[in-house]
């Protein structure tokens, strides 16, 4: 286990509204652990005040340029009006803080639901606000956070999982099928020519959306970065391929009003798709040393974990050889 991993053990509650209180609130000693495991995250109770949500940095993920330029962006959104969640700033205009070798950041809580994905009303407003975000996430480019790429989502994630965790019994089956995978997703990149990079939110699940009053609020950029404008679009998609064509044509609808989506980004979905699963079970293995997930994820690393991912993974492979979606 690294010093990197050990760095969660000192939030203590003490620890974490002494944090807080270095910046001058003053906690009323209610302290919320959150669902996280990337980072560590807590709503803390502020007297006289609405709670506040305190996120605490995993050391050695991101370098403080890095996330300073996550926290420049939503708030970059947030000045043009749009639903974000952007980090509190102190009078100094500052949004990353230190304490006791810990990097944190203070949120104004946001309640809400998830979104109902299936309601085609919600997708037409869910378009008209990433077309607006996109629109602004093309004006200029992120200088110190990474591209969403094919190197370092599937080839080094391959790499990690092939040398260190993929049970012997199946590790020939896996390296055939994931070569398979990476040319294809190659191929699948060339295929779609010359693609836009922009600053996308990166991670648009449900989770990362909350609905209230009618409209959404995107929280959690941690996960922000240069990418296809698709990236922000199609984990909202879901069921039969029709359902999906209706679901995009509604997300569309309400995009192309405020940014000019390229169809060609379409080829990328199913690339992308097979991108997050290769790298989401790398993720699982860079933080197996964590202790918080073993408990949160005990189902990783067993041989019947990677007997069902070898069967996910050749359905995705069956995927990629699919036609791209079609606009109606």
């Amino acid at each position: 286990m690294t010093v990197h991993q050990h760095s969660f053990h000192k939030l203590t509650p003490d620890f974490v509204m002494d944090a807080v209180e270095s910046q001058g609130f003053h906690c009323d000693c209610r302290n919320l652990s959150l669902n996280s495991y990337e980072n560590r995250v807590y709503q803390v109770g502020i007297e006289d005040a609405k709670p506040l949500i305190a996120k605490f940095y995993r050391s050695g993920r991101w370098s403080s340029q890095q996330i300073i330029e996550e926290h420049q962006f939503s708030l970059e959104l947030a000045e043009h009006e749009l639903p974000v969640v952007a980090p509190w700033q102190n009078p100094a205009g500052e949004s990353l803080f230190r304490h006791h070798g810990l990097k944190f950041a203070l949120y104004p809580q946001q309640g809400g639901h998830a979104p109902e994905f299936d309601n085609l009303d919600n997708l037409l407003i869910l378009g008209r606000m990433l077309g607006r975000m996109h629109r602004i996430g093309a004006v200029k480019p992120f200088r110190y956070r990474p591209t969403l790429d094919s190197l370092s989502f599937g080839h080094e994630s391959v790499a990690l999982i092939r040398e260190n965790f993929i049970p012997a019994e199946y590790r020939e089956s896996y390296t055939a099928l994931t070569d398979q995978l990476l040319e294809k997703i190659e191929q699948g990149l060339a295929a779609a020519g010359q693609i836009r990079y922009i600053r996308v939110h990166g991670d648009c699940h449900s989770g990362n959306i909350l609905w209230r009053d009618h409209a959404p609020h995107f929280v959690d950029f941690d996960d922000s970065r240069m990418a296809p404008a698709v990236q922000d679009l199609w984990m909202m998609l879901s069921g039969e391929r029709s359902r999906k064509i209706s679901q995009l044509d509604a997300l569309l609808e309400g995009y192309n009003e405020f940014f000019d989506f390229d169809p060609a980004e379409l080829r990328l979905i199913e690339v992308l798709r097979t991108l997050r699963m290769l790298h989401y079970s790398a993720w699982l293995a860079r933080r197996w040393d964590d202790p918080a997930f073993p408990i949160a994820f005990p189902w990783f690393n067993s041989v019947r974990y990677w007997g069902e991912q070898i069967l996910e993974l050749r359905e995705q492979m069956a995927a990629l050889d699919e036609p791209p979606l079609e606009l109606l």
